[in-house]
């Protein structure tokens, strides 16, 4: 086995149980979820804006914002996502990126995604979890078996959602109890991303954020490694992640969930060598 392999560092942190997973709306879009256009265009149609501004997929936090302001909270908009963002149970049982996720039995998975299909894999494949989504499940996740942590909220608790304008801002101090988490569990852990776009910024402000924990720490020689898996390779993008310590792992083929799902399997087999 060749240790500088990244695939190898990352299989050898995940069987030492070293390793977590941060998983975006990439891996939900796979079984059929809903895009975010399509959010955008429900609340478009029933705010009444006009066509320039819902199809500005930056503004939809913005878009959010308002429809709070105009129905005076998320809850009709969150009762919506609930209804249309979820996929039948029978499109999990077939999702092999959601088998392999399981397999790979990461200690703790973080989720910016709203669905509950990370939840619904681990009870198909007879796997135990814990779901994490506010102070009160931090204190009282149990041990032992893989927390789930749903960094942006739940659709069980409108409150937890992090949706609009104002709560991705009131984000930006990084210092809420998911944060803290994050934070604790980052500074031991090799940290995998799969399912994100580098052109979401709040992607782009975590792994910043990261970089700047370990620079200002002083000890940024023994940060653990960080890897995040892209489908296509971008040289500009590999640069600057390069620069904040996270190494990009780029798929084969044309197809992002071909090519996601063929590099997870090939960490699987990585793993259960020994």
């Amino acid at each position: 086995m060749n240790d500088d392999d990244p695939i190898n560092s990352l299989a050898n942190a995940i069987r030492h149980r070293s390793a977590i997973l941060f998983v975006g709306a990439g891996v939900s879009i796979s079984v059929g979820l809903p895009s975010w256009e399509k959010l955008i265009e429900r609340m478009a149609k029933e705010l009444g804006v006009d066509d320039e501004f819902s199809t500005r997929r930056d503004r939809f936090q913005t878009l959010a914002e308002y429809y709070r302001i105009k129905h005076g909270s998320i809850g009709p908009l969150r009762s919506w996502m609930d209804r249309n963002w979820s996929v039948a149970k029978e499109r999990i049982e077939k999702s092999e990126l959601h088998r392999l996720i399981v397999t790979l039995d990461f200690p703790v998975i973080y989720t910016t995604n709203y669905d509950r299909n990370l939840e619904l894999a681990f009870e198909i494949h007879g796997r135990e979890y814990v779901k994490v989504a506010n102070a009160r499940h931090v204190a009282q996740a149990r041990r032992g078996v893989t927390h789930i942590v749903k960094f942006h909220g739940d659709f069980d608790e409108d409150s937890s959602l992090v949706l609009t304008e104002t709560d991705y801002l009131d984000r930006l101090s990084f210092n809420s109890p998911l944060d803290v988490r994050f934070r604790s569990d980052a500074l031991g852990s090799t940290i995998l991303f799969i399912g994100y776009s580098l052109s979401d910024p709040n992607i782009r402000l975590l792994l910043h954020r990261l970089w700047q924990t370990w620079h200002r720490s002083g000890y940024e020689k023994d940060r653990p490694p960080s890897f995040i898996f892209m489908p296509s390779r971008n040289p500009v993008e590999e640069a600057v992640l390069g620069r904040w310590g996270i190494s990009v792992l780029v798929g084969a083929g044309n197809d992002p969930e071909a090519g996601l799902t063929d590099f997870l399997r090939r960490l699987v087999e990585a793993v259960a060598v020994t």
